[in-house]
């Protein structure tokens, strides 16, 4: 399949866009911006509409249907999104609003204002739970829009409310957004980088242009804007933040050779310092160059330096077979035979309402949303038809980098201000997700314009390599399969993959996990030692923390919970068998009683259990019923204290574990826009806490996982899913009265005497039969198509390419 983007333009002026490398990461190592243009869109391909239709039904053979059972769901989906007819007429509303005084996306310059998105306002649980619990109406919708206003020499983001939804033009209404936020300045959020691409790449040219000697000279390559240039400058984003002085610290890099998305490990060790504050570009200044831990104040010192005797010239990384992610070396032994997979041999035991997004399988049901800022996330999530959670969703991502260089030092990204939803794109199937999953669409609106992402999320069931029970004795055998069900999306942003499974088993426990791969961003070694490995000629590992915040909104067997801790401690005892004392241990119980006690960390020695109980619910002996929380695989926070980049943006970055009293008004942890303001920023997470009462309260606890990852040779050309791992489990404690997993028949029991079987025992288990004509996964992957823009506005709802959901 050709690796070029394509068009197909049909009637009222409908564009659907598919283009396979979205999303990555050209000649910047800046995440993809919100308002990111797709480029180089040429040839056209007249098919792709009858292909996705036929994509949408296709079933394979009988032993890999993904033939979900279609449910209907008990309830409207709420949390699902704004439909194609809502977001059409909220964009035409916006239009008309001369105070907003807005320039279409396509039309705009770097002065002018713009929609940058617009999405469902997603209900607060209290209006949620009336209709969800108590039948009653639907919570009013309302429309949550940004409009980037850049006509203006200090620009800043606007988050505004309209509705209530559908628009009433008499009735209809702008205000505000302030409620959410802990920073109340009428939902406005300075912009610190309006999108001036023009005069930045401009700015840097002239830079450049000014040391082509010098560069012509170090690596036999010039930066001029020119086709034939093979070195770029560009540097990190957010910029800087200093005195009120807007700064810029930019890097000189190699630009790949081939067709391979290296370019971030290709660092070329030469730095330049500049301020831009405001937009006019006049009044920038270059402040300093660095070179070989060398701070230089102007260009001129630096090229006196440069043609000084001595100055020591550093080598140069460059792109090549090192760096590429195809197959190379000995082919493995035994490799080249096709690897074992997985089938369905009854098809999926599953059942789906597509057009809500809601889930049933085994005693586990839940709805799923998706949104430009954090991807996928889970609703009203039931095990034997008691809510278990009420949200659990990824809040916020951050990226904090270290080394001697600026870059390094000062890189700290937040990746929802670039979203996790513009770079879901396709799963691979047999790859991302087995061959036999069912895979549904995800769609966000931005710039004017749907975005549907074709099988962006995978549902599976899959047989664990382990069994969940099995006990042997001298005259039987007893086994359970370790069943489980993952829904799963893979983000990627900028240079990196991060793939999120949300996983339920047949115990009633429920899994969070992600992983992370993609190339690194590396740093150039020089004077780098105390900050990462040297993994290639010119190359450092840059080291770095990924944390990852996840809310979850528990509502164990009621809205009123509490968080208690059992420790395992050592103690020294005298029992009323023995005169002795014994060293031994036990346990000890306390509850978090209120929030200036709830911000803490995994126990050393994983010795204490952190448990969600409700206090009014017991067992017939007397125990709390609840969940348990305990973590899967390296779960972490971050490693900087007070971070200077970051100051107040991230505070939910410091304790893997943080309890607040839930509030209508604090439904994230973060705002995408953090990054713009880190000393006020939008969203304070330390301002949830208020010392507020946790005992027997609606509760939310805060999560972590992550990654201390500091790169090796291993992590060329990219980091690999098996060990850039991290999860965390909930899991029932005194919920029920045995294991919930005793009702699947997906067991065996084998009864035997002096090595004769006299029974075996299956429960009633179907032993289907099916032929099994096995279609490698790669024949079907000639189907991929990336991502599907269609244009929004104007709207026409009779055009059969607007019903994107269709296609699942």
């Amino acid at each position: 399949m050709p690796t070029s983007s394509w068009y197909l333009t049909v009637a009222l002026g409908l564009t659907i866009l598919v283009n396979p490398t979205a999303g990555r990461l050209h000649a910047d190592l800046r995440r993809p911006s919100p308002k990111q243009k797709h480029d180089s869109r040429r040839d056209l391909y007249q098919g792709l509409g009858q292909k996705l239709h036929d994509r949408s039904f296709s079933g394979a053979g009988s032993c890999h249907e993904s033939n979900f059972t279609k449910i209907q769901a008990p309830k409207k989906n709420i949390w699902t999104g704004l439909t194609d007819p809502e977001a059409a007429s909220v964009l035409s509303w916006l239009f008309e609003q001369t105070d907003l005084n807005l320039t279409l996306s396509k039309d705009a310059g770097d002065w002018d204002n713009t929609v940058e998105l617009v999405e469902l306002m997603q209900p607060n649980k209290t209006n949620s739970l009336h209709f969800i619990d108590h039948n009653g109406k639907e919570p009013p919708r309302y429309a949550h829009v940004v409009i980037d206003h850049r006509a203006t020499v200090e620009p800043y983001y606007a988050d505004i409310l309209i509705g209530p939804l559908p628009i009433v033009n008499r009735t209809t209404q702008w205000q505000p957004l302030e409620y959410p936020y802990t920073r109340k300045t009428q939902g406005r959020i300075r912009n610190v980088d309006p999108d001036d691409t023009l005069v930045y790449d401009t700015w840097l040219l002239g830079i450049s242009t000014s040391v082509a000697d010098i560069t012509r000279d170090l690596w036999n390559a010039t930066y001029l804007g020119l086709d034939n240039d093979t070195i770029s400058l560009w540097g990190i984003d957010p910029l800087s933040q200093e005195n009120g002085h807007i700064l810029r610290w930019d890097q000189f890099w190699h630009d790949t050779a081939g067709d391979f998305d290296s370019s971030t490990l290709l660092p070329l060790g030469l730095y330049v310092h500049s301020d831009v504050t405001g937009r006019d570009a006049s009044k920038w200044k270059v402040l300093g160059w660095l070179y070989n831990d060398i701070f230089y104040p102007s260009t001129e010192d630096f090229r006196n330096a440069f043609y000084s005797p001595g100055f020591e010239k550093l080598g140069a990384n460059s792109d090549g077979e090192w760096a590429h992610t195809d197959q190379r070396g000995k082919v493995l032994p035994h490799d080249r035979s096709y690897p074992p997979v997985s089938v369905a041999p009854s098809g999926s035991r599953f059942g789906v309402d597509v057009e809500q997004k809601y889930v049933e399988w085994m005693d586990f049901t839940f709805y799923i949303s998706f949104s430009h800022d954090v991807g996928m996330t889970l609703h009203d999530i039931r095990y034997k038809g008691q809510r278990i959670l009420y949200e659990l969703g990824l809040q916020e991502a951050l990226a904090h980098y270290a080394g001697n260089d600026p870059v390094q030092s000062m890189t700290s990204y937040l990746d929802s201000y670039y979203g996790f939803g513009p770079y879901a794109f396709e799963l691979a199937k047999g790859y991302d997700c087995p061959s036999y999953a069912t895979y549904l669409n995800s769609t966000f609106y931005e710039d004017e314009t749907t975005h549907t992402h074709i099988h962006s999320i995978c549902l599976f069931e899959y047989d664990a390599d382990y069994p969940m029970q099995r006990h042997s004795s001298s005259y039987y055998v007893s086994v359970t399969k370790n069943v489980y069900f993952t829904v799963r999306s893979v983000s990627t942003v900028g240079n990196y993959d991060y793939m999120f499974s949300y996983s339920f088993y047949m115990d009633g426990s429920i899994g969070v996990e992600v992983r992370a791969s993609g190339y690194i961003q590396s740093a150039y070694y020089a004077h780098n030692e105390d900050f990462g490995y040297h993994i290639h000629d010119a190359l450092s590992g840059s080291m770095h923390d990924h944390v990852l915040n996840f809310k979850a909104d528990f509502d164990i067997l009621g809205l009123n919970n509490t968080i208690q801790l059992t420790k395992q401690i050592p103690t020294t005892q005298k029992f009323a068998w023995s005169n002795q004392t014994r060293n031994t241990m036990k346990i000890e119980h306390s509850n978090i009683k209120n929030e200036d006690e709830s911000r803490f960390n995994w126990a050393a020695n994983s010795a204490t259990q952190v448990k969600v109980l409700n206090l009014d619910e017991t067992t017939p002996y007397g125990e709390y019923r609840g969940y348990r929380i305990l973590p899967s695989t390296g779960t972490i926070h971050l490693t900087v204290e007070n971070s200077t980049n970051l100051r107040n943006a991230a505070q939910w970055a410091n304790y893997d574990i943080q309890v607040t009293q839930h509030h209508d008004t604090e439904p994230r942890s973060a705002h995408p826009k953090n990054s713009q303001d880190v000393e006020d920023p939008a969203i304070n997470f330390n301002k949830f806490f208020n010392g507020e009462n946790l005992t027997q309260q609606d509760l939310v606890v805060w999560l972590n996982l992550g990654m201390h990852h500091v790169p090796h040779t291993g992590d060329l050309p990219n980091t690999v899913f098996t060990t850039a791992h991290s999860g965390v489990q909930f899991m029932p404690l005194n919920y029920l009265l045995g294991d919930p997993s005793r009702e699947t028949v997906n067991m065996v029991r084998v009864v035997y005497d002096d090595g004769n079987v006299s029974a075996v025992h299956t429960f009633g288990q179907h032993d289907d039969q099916c032929t099994l004509d096995f279609t490698p996964a790669e024949s079907s992957l000639w189907d991929y198509v990336g991502d599907v823009v269609v244009r929004k506005f104007p709207y026409d709802p009779n055009d059969p390419y607007f019903d994107t959901d269709s296609i699942s």
